[in-house]
């Protein structure tokens, strides 16, 4: 059990670049312009509203995805808006294609992993939580044995409050660590497992934030900060293999490479038939989830193979796979085709195209990453990333915001002005200016 000691009423880490989607911004089917994170796109995300209906109506069975588009053009942004949009608790799995031939196990072993993780098993119980917003956050870090000069959390203090109570919490190194992780700050709504002491963020509440940007929109909760709440727990079929094959394992492998180690059938199937169990008991429920493949050109037709019996089992995932590449010849063959893909697995899926975006929307883009970053940019700061944004990619811009954030904070400033913006962006380059950088001095270069 994880200590949690209540006290009577009286910085974190990055956001991933995705972290602000919650759902596909869609209204009646539409798309609006800017909602639930999502901005632009409206073709794309009004044909992905269409496949999550398809999903949630049972008719996608041996059918799968393709999302095609210029990099930068939101193709993971809109696979894990989809899987978003299928509910909570729904698991989404995002594979790049290298990771498959990088791995010391077969590749079609790491493809049913992948799988596997993508399959989850629902189970309701009730639990103790302390839930509220976040009011004061103080994380106490210390030097961390192994390296003096990185910093890890020792503590942390924590005041939670509804609508009709307060509670301050003491928290431990473990719970901390997950405070910073999750980037937990002022004005989140969060709820904390007394038992276990993993914490949830569940989104932040209305009317903190400068921008009319609704990324979480929720109510502040109501009643006592501890409380009895019926909580929804998923577990993947693949943290039930693994569980399975620890207690197999023999004391031997536990000290070798077991995560490395290949899942026999036997543990699967041995697996399945409980879940089965379960389901008929009614004690749990099957939960398909959201497998994403970027960069899925690199596959090979050993793996395209794979896939398309995949796609035809009773127990699968959707399938999404994404691309930036055109004609191109399919891996392990002479064949060139669309995106490199085989046109029998090309005939399995649904196709979406992505495409590049507005000057308009690469500014409430930036918007919403500077917000999710807590990060406060002058008008004038704001416009010169999306003239970057605009002359090298939507990727860079945002790549300058933390950079130009440290500027700041070393002038004792906490907003980013706009010679912030271009002291960093000649500091750091874009890939087009990189590439005439090695043209400029191509003879200097090792070969």
């Amino acid at each position: 059990m994880v200590e949690i000691k209540e006290i009577k009423k009286q910085e974190f880490k990055r956001a991933s670049f995705h972290s602000h989607i919650k759902g596909l911004g869609l209204r009646n089917g539409k798309a609006l312009f800017k909602a639930d994170g999502m901005v632009g796109q409206i073709e794309a995300r009004e044909a992905a509203g269409l496949i999550v209906e398809m999903i949630k109506q049972g008719k996608m069975s041996g059918k799968g995805v393709l999302i095609v588009g210029p990099p930068g053009t939101g193709k993971t942004a809109i696979a894990i808006a989809m899987a978003k949009e299928l509910g909570e608790g729904v698991p989404f799995v995002e594979l790049t294609a290298s990771e498959i031939y990088s791995a010391e196990i077969k590749k079609t072993e790491v493809l049913m992993q992948a799988i596997r993780r993508a399959i989850g098993v629902r189970v309701v119980e009730r639990k103790t939580v302390y839930e509220g917003v976040v009011r004061e956050l103080k994380i106490r870090r210390v030097k961390n044995p192994y390296n003096p000069y990185y910093y890890i959390p020792r503590e942390a203090t924590i005041t939670l409050e509804t609508r009709d109570d307060a509670l301050t919490l003491s928290v431990g190194q473990e719970i901390a660590s997950q405070l910073i992780n999750l980037g937990i700050r002022k004005g989140d709504v969060i709820w904390i497992d007394a038992e276990t002491g993993r914490v949830h963020k569940v989104g932040r509440v209305k009317g903190e934030r400068k921008y009319d940007i609704d990324l979480y929109s929720v109510e502040m909760p109501s009643g006592k900060v501890k409380k009895e709440k019926e909580i929804v727990n998923t577990f993947t079929l693949h943290d039930l293999d693994y569980s399975l094959l620890l207690q197999k394992a023999s004391i031997t492998s536990l000290f070798g490479f077991l995560s490395e180690r290949e899942i026999g059938k036997d543990i699967r199937e041995a697996v399945d038939e409980e879940v089965r169990k379960l389901v008929q008991q009614g004690k749990a429920s099957i939960v398909p989830g959201l497998l994403f493949i970027d960069d899925a050109h690199m596959l090979d037709i050993e793996v395209y193979s794979f896939l398309t019996r995949a796609m035809e089992s009773d127990l699968s995932p959707i399938f999404v796979l994404a691309t930036n590449r055109g004609i191109t010849k399919i891996r392990g063959t002479d064949i060139e085709a669309p995106h490199g893909m085989p046109l029998d697995l090309l005939d399995r899926l649904l196709i979406i195209k992505t495409r590049p975006y507005s000057e308009e929307e690469i500014r409430e883009i930036i918007k919403i990453r500077a917000e999710e970053e807590d990060v406060e940019l002058e008008d004038s700061a704001l416009e010169a990333l999306v003239k970057i944004g605009l002359e090298t990619s939507l990727r860079h811009a945002t790549q300058l915001i933390w950079p130009a954030k440290i500027l700041a904070n070393r002038e004792g400033r906490n907003v980013i002005r706009e010679e912030d913006v271009k002291k960093v962006s000649k500091l750091f380059i874009d890939v087009k200016e990189s590439v005439e950088y090695v043209k400029q001095f191509e003879k200097m270069f090792l070969r």
